[in-house]
């Protein structure tokens, strides 16, 4: 039986969006997990974070996939 993996937190649930249209354009299924009341609440992502996770065995592959498509960060 498989277990979903936390790969990454994102600060928001576009941004774990993004994340996760590489991985299904790859082949992954990803999930994502946020406790924002429901979207009632989605000032509280920034704070709790947007999580992103994999079935186990796809988790290093995913990590690399999201690595290697990470946007350089503007200072």
């Amino acid at each position: 039986m498989s277990q979903l993996v936390k790969i990454k937190t994102f600060r928001s649930e576009i941004e774990a969006e993004v994340a996760a249209t590489v991985l299904r354009e790859e082949g992954i299924e990803p999930y994502i997990h946020s406790d924002d009341a429901g979207g009632f609440e989605p000032q509280l992502q920034i704070t709790r974070g947007v999580d992103l996770l994999v079935e186990e065995e796809d988790s290093e592959r995913a990590l690399e996939l999201l690595a290697a498509n990470a946007s350089p960060q503007r200072d």
